[in-house]
């Protein structure tokens, strides 16, 4: 608790999907002090906005959670602003970070990442053996330049930094937006969504055969914060549940817990991404005692009745 309760920190991206659950997790342990950058207040890609930002709130730690992301479609859409928007916000965030003797730098990659045809687990030694997944690959690379930077800047600066590899995040309040959500808010949508509205099918992308890892996000949450205070070291560490589902099984599952008795038509002329993707999780549990605690279906449960008590038409 003294930790925290001494503790100034800044969270980017702290209004959005992951930053509302690590800045809920940041008060349970006692963080009064907490700063929250608006976008239309502090457009992180400008460096006199981050300038600004240190002057007005002088931390002494930052997590950077500020990401531009979305699903397979618009990462397929927009390549450039992927890579521009994530590449230059970190950048220069850790920069001027290191430049006001900021005592931490919390770094969140992604698993995208990882090459594509990793084998499972991912492990973080193989994070450089292969060139990503094609559709999200200028994403997965602009972040893992984040890494190279965090690794760089200790060994010459001895500036504190860390980075962690979160899986594909799930939760209460997440993007359901058809076109830029990820497969579990997008199918619990459009389940939901055909229930109420009368459809009797429900259209899903690719061949349901790749695997994915879901992770509840106050999980996710809980192991950001535990490595924000514990961890010290150079090393990528995976934050996961360390199991994968099918897509395919991953939509049953969803068509069951919704209730929707409509069929599921495949469409095989979108991209399927990558083709399996689960995380090793043993470095994260042996270096500050992070596991994941949500059953899957627990999660999905959560999810869905939030959805449903929030949907809007």
């Amino acid at each position: 608790m003294k930790f925290w309760e001494e503790n100034r920190v800044i969270v980017t991206g702290g209004a959005g999907f992951l930053g509302r659950s690590v800045v809920a997790e940041l008060r349970r342990k006692g963080c009064k002090n907490i700063f929250i950058p608006r976008r239309e207040d502090f457009d992180l890609r400008k460096l006199s906005a981050i300038k600004r930002l240190f002057k007005e709130f002088p931390p002494k730690m930052i997590i950077h959670l500020a990401a531009t992301v979305g699903g397979i479609g618009i990462n397929k859409d927009y390549p450039g602003k992927f890579f521009y928007d994530n590449l230059i916000m970190g950048i220069q965030l850790m920069e001027e970070a290191r430049l006001k003797r900021v005592g931490k730098f919390v770094a969140i990659g992604t698993i995208c990442a990882y090459p594509k045809f990793t084998k499972v687990p991912f492990q973080e030694d193989d994070l450089w053996k292969g060139y990503p997944e094609e559709t999200n690959a200028p994403y997965g690379l602009a972040k893992k330049i984040l890494l190279v930077q965090s690794q760089a800047y200790r060994e010459q600066y001895g500036f504190n930094s860390i980075y962690l590899l979160p899986v594909n995040l799930y939760g209460p309040g997440d993007n359901f937006d058809e076109y830029a959500s990820h497969v579990v808010p997008a199918v619990i949508k459009k389940c939901c969504d055909a229930i109420v509205l009368g459809k009797h099918y429900i259209t899903v992308w690719g061949t349901g055969y790749p695997t994915r890892e879901f992770l509840y996000v106050d999980d996710a949450a809980h192991g950001i914060v535990l490595a924000a205070e514990k961890y010290n070291k150079s090393d990528p560490v995976n934050i996961g549940a360390g199991f994968e589902i099918s897509i395919k099984s991953l939509v049953d599952l969803i068509v069951k817990m919704t209730g929707f008795k409509g069929q599921v038509v495949w469409d095989t002329s979108k991209p399927d991404g990558q083709p399996r993707r689960c995380l090793d999780v043993i470095r994260a549990k042996k270096e500050f005692g992070f596991e994941a605690k949500t059953k899957l279906e627990d999660g999905l449960r959560r999810t869905i009745t939030w959805y449903k008590k929030n949907k809007r038409y």
